[in-house]
């Protein structure tokens, strides 16, 4: 995961010196930070500071001190705040930079001024972090190399000694569970255990001069990786019944799921979006082979006859206006997958605007199936326009209750977006290039969604009686493989029993017809925190959660306690906004243990700075790791525009795509039946390049059904392409199983029968799943 850092400003602006002390617990890590930058050129340079803000990220603290000037950014009301920003100078370059910055995403930004020759800029940023798990259990925290100090030749001019004078790292860490050990870029470091039952932990980085990679630190604890919970005290200095009056537990869910074979009623709501524009060439009649692999319509096919029983599923065209092929998701039997197939052609292309927005609010809007999770598969090639920012709003809004597989166009000028929806989702983004395979990507990603997931999820609490607890944000219905959930609620009410230390969480949910459940005992009696970085957490899902009920200021005492709530922690809302104060130091001190109140700007030392969240509509995504991707990309992107003709395919070589008969395998496909077997007709035949007599001819006996000796045949087929394209890997898997339900086939005679009539070797492990 990438940090959320970035320092936009001449490149003569250097960093020089770089203090980080992070406190991780479990998965939520509170980073304190201050970096130092000096302008070294002989001119004065306007700087300003810009860092992402992702929805696992609550920045809370920012501050910037030029000689006796400090610039602190503070939370206000929204009204008031835009009335503020009104009477700002300067306001309009903030707009200018939305439009004309490099980067693209939400991020923070705040102009601090003219920098003097060798003059100092000192950077103060406080944030707080949900941490994603590893498959291994540990908790991973990401510094990017970018905010080192500037290394430039520093090998050959300082010693190691020299440079960690200007990387101080520190790290301290806590668990109830104990810690294990920590590992920095793959090497272990030394721990020194701060506590008797080794529950926390101190560490010192110093990183070598020659480090030219982003920091990756892994820590692992002991125990299971199941559950894990975080409990911190209240401050005592709020009232109580607040949220920060109660204590809060932050529980971590990562179900164990394990690798079972998927049955043919793996369930499952599958929505294919497919952007018009794509559909520009479909009125051709008659398609070549370099045209195919990046066919929509023999993508749509590819999927929807990949899909198994007992799943429900729908397509959806948009452009300048979305239509369904049915008003909601149908069960996937042979009547609706057949319907849906005839229905391909009749998609017409649309060059005129696009309105994923509406259609994705169309979706959301409509309910969830129980038992069914919802994965959208979204092809677009066209521009959004300018509503990125309202469509991951709402994609933000549902994303515990969906997954997103984007395939953006090469060059299109929605990756980004892609890359932001499938990454809140936790879904993938697949760029589909020219000459890369649209079918085969979308089919991998559709093996993947299928793989088996956590499903009826709950958690069920024993704590002392006379607590009881107040969800903040609640369990998903169900978690996919290899994911994480963080859920958050208030411990509220007096135990009846003053010693009664300890609660428990039980994790319950089911992988198929299998049932687990996992407990948590966990302290009522933290150590206090009072940088209460886990109520800050809570807090964001708080805000966001009132936000999307509709609390606004008709509810006053709901509204009032969430925005006095808000301010006190620093954590930005959609009820606040961030504006910024110039001071002189001497201000500055006075007003640092005062809230935020305008009243305070009509002191003549203190004036108002540019500062704000901002939707930036650049090339360049800031919310993911993607320094290698974009190398890639870049390669890719010359190559093309310089004609190259190597073979750049990464998915089937040029030579292998001439040889494929692709209209043949295209209508061996397309006869294939939804429970995924094959009927023996003059048209199958003719599509595997044989004659229907030959076929009937070749059968090994009147005992063996027609439907199975064609579906072994095809199978047989189908495993000439497997060195050339894997798009058929799910049709094969649908045919095996069917195959497996069947009484009484005799597999190995209609293997024989198939290998001498195909000319070919093929072995009975084709017909394992």
């Amino acid at each position: 995961q990438r940090g959320i850092w970035f320092f936009s400003s001449y490149p003569e602006v250097e960093l020089e010196t770089v203090t980080v002390n992070v406190t991780i617990q479990d998965f939520v890590a509170d980073v304190v930070s201050e970096l130092l930058f000096r302008n070294k050129q002989h001119v004065s340079r306007e700087t300003v500071f810009i860092f992402p803000v992702n929805s696992g990220t609550v920045v809370h603290t920012f501050y910037a001190t030029m000689g006796d000037t400090r610039i602190e950014a503070m939370l206000w009301e929204k009204e008031e705040a835009q009335q503020l920003c009104k009477a700002t100078s300067g306001m309009e370059n903030l707009r200018y930079l939305q439009d004309q910055w490099d980067l693209w995403g939400p991020v923070f930004t705040c102009f601090l001024g003219t920098l003097p020759p060798n003059g100092e800029v000192a950077i103060s940023l406080c944030y707080v972090q949900e941490l994603p798990m590893q498959p291994d259990g540990a908790a991973q925290f990401c510094w990017p190399h970018e905010l080192f100090p500037w290394r430039k030749y520093i090998s050959c001019l300082f010693s190691e000694q020299e440079m960690s004078e200007n990387l101080h790292f520190g790290i301290c860490l806590k668990s109830a569970r104990g810690v294990s050990h920590i590992a920095v870029n793959s090497r272990d470091i030394p721990l020194e255990y701060t506590s008797p039952d080794q529950t926390s932990a101190e560490a010192f980085l110093k990183l070598p001069p020659w480090m030219q990679d982003d920091l990756n630190l892994l820590v692992y604890y002991r125990g299971s990786h199941v559950l894990s919970a975080v409990v911190e005290r209240r401050d005592p200095k709020a009232p109580p019944g607040s949220l920060l009056g109660d204590p809060v537990v932050m529980v971590t869910l990562r179900p164990n799921i394990p690798e079972v074979v998927a049955n043919p009623g793996q369930l499952g709501e599958f929505l294919f979006l497919m952007d018009r524009s794509l559909f520009q060439h479909a009125q051709l009649s008659h398609l070549s082979s370099a045209h195919l692999s990046i066919c929509p319509q023999n993508t749509l096919l590819f999927l929807l006859k990949s899909l198994p029983l007992g799943c429900f599923f729908n397509i959806y065209s948009f452009g300048a206006t979305f239509k369904a092929f049915y008003p909601q998701s149908v069960e996937y039997t042979q009547e609706s997958m057949d319907n849906a197939v005839g229905r391909i052609s009749s998609i017409c292309p649309d060059l005129g605007g696009c309105d994923l927005l509406g259609l994705l609010r169309s979706i959301y809007s409509t309910r969830l199936l129980h038992g069914h999770p919802r994965q959208l598969f979204i092809f677009i090639q066209r521009k959004i326009s300018s509503e990125e920012e309202a469509v991951m709003a709402e994609v933000y809004r549902h994303r515990d209750h969906h997954r997103c597989f984007c395939f953006p166009t090469d060059r299109s000028d929605n990756f980004n977006l892609s890359q932001a929806m499938a990454l809140e989702t936790k879904g993938e983004c697949v760029c589909i290039h020219s000459r890369m395979d649209m079918t085969s990507k979308a089919v991998k990603c559709l093996q993947r969604a299928l793989q088996p997931l956590a499903s009826g999820i709950s958690l069920h609490w024993d704590l002392p009686p006379g607590l009881e607890v107040s969800m903040i944000r609640k369990a998903p219905e169900m978690i996919f493989q290899g994911h994480q959930s963080s859920i958050y609620a208030r411990i509220h009410g007096q135990a009846q029993d003053p010693e009664a230390g300890e609660g428990a969480v039980t994790l319950r949910y089911h992988v198929g017809s299998q049932s687990f459940d996992y407990t948590l005992r966990f302290s009522l009696s933290p150590s206090a925190d009072d940088r209460l970085p886990v109520h800050r957490m809570a807090m964001m899902h708080l805000l966001w959660k009132l936000a999307w009920e509709g609390t606004s200021r008709a509810e006053k005492d709901i509204w009032h306690s969430v925005v006095k709530s808000s301010l006190s922690l620093g954590v930005p809302s959609p009820f606040t906004s961030s504006v910024a104060v110039r001071m002189k130091q001497r201000d500055a001190w006075q007003c640092d243990s005062l809230p935020p109140d305008s009243s305070m700007l009509s002191s003549p030392s203190c004036n108002l700075v540019p500062c704000q969240l901002l939707w930036l509509r650049g090339f360049r995504p800031v919310w993911f790791k993607s320094a290698k991707f974009w190398m890639v990309q870049k390669c890719q992107f010359y190559l093309e525009t310089l004609g190259c003709k190597a073979d750049w395919d990464w998915t089937i070589s040029p030579l292998s795509t001439r040889l494929c008969d692709f209209s043949g395998l295209r209508l061996v496909v397309a006869l294939q039946k939804a429970n995924g077997s094959w009927a023996l007709t003059t048209a199958l035949a003719s599509a595997l390049g044989l004659s229907k007599a030959d076929v009937d001819r070749q059968r090994p006996s009147e005992d063996v059904q027609p439907t199975a000796w064609a579906t072994v045949l095809v199978l047989v087929w189908l495993h000439q392409y497997k060195w050339k394209v894997s798009w058929p890997e799910l049709l094969k898997a649908k045919a095996c199983r069917w195959l497996q339900d069947q009484a009484e086939v005799q597999l190995d005679e209609c293997l024989e029968a198939a290998n001498s009539l195909l000319g070919c070797f093929v072995e009975p492990t084709i017909f394992r799943i």
